[in-house]
């Protein structure tokens, strides 16, 4: 595809518009994939994401609600309830920081972090089978215009 220019219009070919419509195609089937996975684990997706969010931090930093709520692109009191919700379900808990009295931060419990691993194990498996789809698309995407 074109470089876009400032100011400018870019000029796309009805290549450049299968290549788009591919690569959205390709993004929201795994978003379904992730969806679906989710909600078999006992989930929403969102739930997911809230764990991976947590997980994915290095083991020396602790995921504040404020962290989580900017994380998801979510306002802080969705994600109280989020974290609400997957406390309930005794995959999260809340603690207060060592550093800030007035923090709370979050950790995954064992049963988060069993839950989490085999939802990730499957995503992975996905990533890899759709990930050369997604490799070519960011190849056509980098060579320069015909």
């Amino acid at each position: 595809m074109a470089k876009a220019r400032p100011g400018k219009t870019q000029q796309l070919t009805t290549a450049d518009f299968v290549r788009l419509a591919s690569f959205r195609r390709a993004l929201r089937r795994f978003l379904h994939f992730s969806e679906e996975v989710a909600r078999r684990g006992g989930l929403s997706a969102q739930q997911y994401q809230a764990l991976l969010a947590v997980r994915g931090n290095p083991d020396h930093e602790r995921v504040t609600i404020n962290d989580l709520a900017r994380h998801l692109l979510i306002k802080h009191n969705s994600a109280v309830g989020l974290v609400d919700r997957l406390a309930q379900e005794k995959l999260i808990v809340r603690e207060t920081s060592s550093a800030d009295r007035r923090k709370v931060e979050l950790r995954l419990t064992p049963r988060g972090r069993e839950v989490l691993a085999k939802l990730a194990a499957m995503h992975r498996a996905e990533l890899q089978r759709v990930g050369p789809l997604l490799g070519r698309f960011f190849a056509e995407l980098s060579r320069p215009p015909r």
